[in-house]
């Protein structure tokens, strides 16, 4: 059995990630969220889908990303 990084779970079916070279050990794909996904610049929310970008900066989405200024992105086409 594998300890979760984020809650200490021992748990027989955890799973690793890896990301960056760097391995992570998880309960679960709330704790791998909680642990790896971005925030979004503006609201701060963890960025679980694609999300949108800009100049390395990562919006949850078009919205927040113009709310910060940015312009010409888009949700959908």
């Amino acid at each position: 059995m594998a300890k979760c990084e984020v809650c200490g779970n021992d748990y027989d079916k955890s799973f690793s990630v890896t990301m960056k070279g760097k391995s992570h050990t998880f309960d679960s794909f709330e704790c791998a969220i909680h642990a790896l996904a971005p925030k979004c610049s503006h609201c701060g929310c963890k960025i679980i889908g694609h999300g949108v970008e800009s100049s390395g900066t990562f919006f949850c989405c078009a919205n927040c990303a113009s709310m910060s200024g940015v312009k010409g992105l888009e949700d959908r086409i």
